[in-house]
């Protein structure tokens, strides 16, 4: 075998992120949807388009509907001081407890597989006090909150384990105020 494959095979198996057994992607084993509903703060997020405005006061509220959909309004404040927001709606992904599906297309582009987004809650507190949310992809994180403020320590150790999963917090965008 020559020796420049060889080299390269190496070379990338040096790059290739190593992830332990419990750090796959992957979303949680378990969401009650009536104790994930209601209001949430977003404390941080990778950036994305549809957020670039976005400068302060950002919220995600989830509100159960009884065809066992999901109905999402998101809210930020913009830099001339006005909120703008967002109305969606999420469905869950059959047999995927953390998973959902969401779309902020109107309904009569909802058979549109293209207007759904994937979004997995990856890390979720017992008590439903702070959740991480991201997709298969890595390319999209949210730090959320019930509270408008984060401990420094714990938003650490949240980010440690988003990194441990293969996402790339280097862009990661602080939206809220940490506490010591």
């Amino acid at each position: 075998m020559p020796r420049w494959p060889m080299f390269a095979l190496l070379l990338l198996m040096g790059c290739a992120p190593v992830r332990a057994g419990g750090d796959e992607n992957a979303s949680v084993a378990q969401l009650d949807l009536q104790r994930y509903a209601g209001q949430w703060y977003e404390i941080a997020h990778l950036p994305m388009f549809f957020q670039r405005h976005c400068v302060a006061d950002i919220t995600a509220t989830y509100t159960p509907r009884t065809d066992g959909t999901v109905g999402v309004r998101n809210a930020c404040r913009i830099k001339d001081g006005t909120m703008d927001v967002s109305q969606g709606i999420a469905r869950p992904v059959a047999g995927e407890a953390g998973q959902l599906e969401v779309r902020f297309a109107p309904d009569w582009l909802s058979w549109l597989p293209l207007v759904w987004a994937d979004y997995w809650v990856i890390d979720l507190d017992p008590e439903y006090r702070w959740a991480v949310v991201g997709g298969p992809d890595r390319e999209h994180l949210w730090v959320l909150s019930r509270s408008p403020r984060m401990n420094h320590a714990l938003f650490q150790r949240l980010k440690a384990r988003a990194a441990a999963k293969g996402y790339n917090l280097r862009e990661l965008k602080v939206m809220a105020p940490l506490t010591p």
